[in-house]
């Protein structure tokens, strides 16, 4: 379970002829998407680019419009981080780097932090990532901190801080230049990783509300554990990011999960609806003994990337299942709740369920791939937003489309998604023969003609 504290030729000529399978494959392929309707290409292109992010175990799938910048080690230094865009900057094995906000006096502000450590397993188990907001005079707004927890298995972790505008909170509510510092949790510890990591970063504000409402959290909620969904499930290869995370609504879903990987998962949750998940391994196909106490550990991130609450499953080769904790339906004033597993549910937009597969499971179960499944519940009516006075930047960050709400209504849009992948499949291999007869024509002839 995590631990968490809050404070990147030749002619093409000569390529077609030393790849033409490749290539036909290629163009097999996209002539098999313009062959679908458009959305199911849509879907079938976006299931194809989640299996490409995947890559080898370990791998992070970085935002593709991500800006490249170099965190500062002073704030004199700082580079701006503006609401709605994503960086892609460097953390040093040791000591601070420093970014920069400009913050107004009405506006929340949520920073957010993700590191990809390489992959490996010379990690500290209290290594991690460490976050904080700052005002001018070096006061903390906000801070947070996440570690790799007991299964010292490297694999991205986030962390986030908030410059709120809230009754409950007195410093940092003016106008001006405030500090962003992120650093790693365990900077000089025995077994933590020397070579630097790779860092995502964001920055989302949230404006103030038209009319204020109430002040205090909802006392009561259906806090209940439900039972798990139950039906038969649909394959959906995980993302390898949160920029690349697959979508998912109301349903079970599949997926297969190697030692050291991490899969990135998205759920559309609308205002006034509640979210519940558990994770199962399925039994190990390869015959091996032993138990690992932290082998899954399934986090939930609210759409700022802010840790919400995790649950770990032990394993020992046979089925294994955990769900998270219940948490209350999406409302605007949980914010006002004491603890953070409340708190977070402060809006509505993608949650995200990242998976992660120690790799010390391949110790005893070999390097391949365990059978995941998630059960994915959304309970609740949808109602209304809270009426924001202006627009978050995002302007899409904290609503969920028609798209996203019918996708969870209808639990996943299993039968157009399946249809896709289908329609894909049969035009792919149809096209694609096609082409590969055509191409084996123009080549007998460009032979001939070649002869003396």
């Amino acid at each position: 379970m995590r631990g968490r504290q809050w404070t990147a030729r030749g002619r093409a000529g000569a390529g077609l002829g030393r790849r033409p399978f490749a290539v036909c494959a290629s163009v097999a392929f996209v002539l098999g998407l313009g062959g679908l309707p458009p959305g199911q290409a849509a879907v079938a292109a976006e299931a194809a680019g989640s299996v490409r992010s995947i890559g080898d175990a370990g791998d992070y799938g970085f935002a593709e419009d991500a800006r490249r910048i170099d965190g500062a080690a002073s704030t004199a230094d700082a580079v701006e981080l503006v609401p709605g865009r994503t960086y892609r900057s460097t953390l040093p094995p040791s000591g601070k780097v420093y970014y920069r906000l400009e913050l107004d006096g009405t506006t929340n502000t949520y920073a957010s932090a993700t590191a990809a450590p390489p992959a490996g397993r010379d990690t500290s188990v209290i290594d991690g990532l460490k976050m904080s907001v700052q005002d001018g005079d070096g006061r903390s707004c906000d801070a947070d901190t996440a570690t790799f927890g007991a299964g010292g298995s490297p694999h991205p972790v986030a962390v986030w801080a908030v410059r709120e505008i809230s009754p409950r909170r007195s410093l940092c509510k003016d106008a001006g230049t405030y500090y962003v510092t992120v650093e790693r949790a365990d900077p000089d510890g025995k077994n933590s990783s020397p070579v630097p990591w790779e860092l995502e970063l964001t920055t989302v504000s949230e404006p103030a509300l038209e009319n204020s409402g109430p002040t205090k959290a909802p006392e009561e909620w259906n806090s209940a554990s439900p039972q798990p969904v139950a039906g038969e499930p649909e394959r959906r290869p995980g993302g390898a990011g949160f920029a690349r995370a697959t979508s998912l609504g109301h349903g079970v879903w599949r997926d297969d999960i190697r030692p050291g990987q991490t899969l990135f998962y998205k759920v559309p949750v609308d205002w006034g609806r509640q979210l519940h998940a558990t994770a199962e391994l399925g039994s190990a196909s390869s015959a091996g003994k032993g138990y690992v106490a932290a082998a899954l550990d399934l986090d939930l991130y609210n759409p700022v990337r802010a840790h919400v609450e995790d649950v770990g499953v032990g394993y020992d080769g046979g089925q294994k299942s955990k769900s998270l904790a219940p948490v209350p339906p999406v409302e605007y004033v949980n914010r006002h709740a004491a603890g953070r597993q409340v708190s977070t549910m402060r809006f509505a937009g993608s949650y995200y369920l990242v998976a992660h597969l120690s790799a010390e499971v391949a110790d005893d179960f070999g390097d391949g791939p365990v059978p995941l499944t998630l059960r994915v519940g959304l309970s609740g009516a949808a109602q209304d937003g809270p009426g924001y006075a202006g627009r978050p930047v995002p302007a899409d960050v904290f609503t969920v489309t028609g798209e996203g709400r019918g996708t969870a209504a209808q639990g996943g849009g299993t039968a157009g998604d399946d249809a896709a992948y289908r329609a894909l499949a049969v035009g792919g291999i149809g096209t694609g023969s096609a082409l590969l007869a055509g191409l084996g024509v123009w080549a007998l002839v460009a032979r001939r003609r070649a002869r003396p």
